[in-house]
């Protein structure tokens, strides 16, 4: 798996949302300099978890629409008569 990178905008937004988790739940003042590190970290060494989860419910998702297809299938199916 290549390593996890977010656009200039979405990391933004994600620092804000960790600076702001440690405002309000931890009443603590984080930098941004430390809320970017905390993120690179959480990415590089929790990021894997999510992704691979990310990748096992697109599959699971992905197997239950072939299974109603294939279901579809059957049912327009037409009747045939072997003859010999």
């Amino acid at each position: 798996m290549s390593k996890i990178e977010f656009t200039p905008e979405h990391k933004r937004v994600i620092i804000q949302k960790i600076q702001g988790y440690f405002q309000d739940e931890l009443d603590q003042d984080m930098g941004q300099f430390d809320a970017e590190f905390l993120l690179d970290f959480f990415s590089k060494e929790v990021g894997a978890y999510y992704y691979n989860q990310g990748l096992h419910d697109a599959q699971a998702m992905i197997e239950k629409q072939l299974e109603s297809i294939t279901d579809a299938i059957y049912e327009i199916e037409k009747p045939v008569a072997f003859t010999r």
